[in-house]
């Protein structure tokens, strides 16, 4: 009995768990500042809820995909400004039956604000977007000094 409590008390002084205590702390009160998630809806996150962004790099210019499911293309702005751009809308939330009370709900509504500065190598007057199956593809080309160029070397 006593090598359990020593051992139990040896956790509690341990730096690992110390760690392990406080990373759990810190999830549980950002999910409470998530709309929709904990007991409360007070966000810590800019506009409400923030989507999911990836930000592709390749040889003729940058990609940016925005995951924005349930979001009309009118319901989304974006814009280029001293070479930041900048992706902001809102997703309205859908009642079915405003005189039904909602059981549980986890999905993000809201407005959202995502803003990237782009590389300097980037001409942003050569901007192109397409909204497909809820994501949202913006391609901006590379101006033509700043794209790889392949120089043939001749043997002699």
């Amino acid at each position: 009995m006593s090598f359990f409590l020593q051992k139990q008390n040896a956790a509690w002084k341990s730096p690992l768990f110390e760690m392990q205590r406080f990373h759990r702390d810190l999830n549980r009160f950002l999910e409470a500042s998530i709309p929709g998630r904990g007991d409360d809806d007070v966000s810590l996150l800019t506009g409400g809820w923030s989507p999911a962004v990836d930000v592709i790099d390749n040889k003729d210019g940058v990609v940016v995909k925005v995951e924005l499911p349930g979001i009309r293309k009118d319901d989304i702005n974006v814009s280029i400004e001293n070479n930041v751009l900048t992706v902001q809308g809102e997703k309205k939330p859908e009642l079915e039956n405003p005189e039904a009370d909602v059981l549980r709900s986890e999905r993000y509504y809201g407005s959202f604000y995502r803003a990237f500065t782009l590389p300097s190598s980037v001409d942003a007057q050569k901007v192109s977007a397409k909204f497909e199956n809820g994501v949202l593809e913006l391609s901006v080309l590379k101006k033509e000094e700043a794209k790889p160029k392949q120089i043939r070397i001749d043997v002699r």
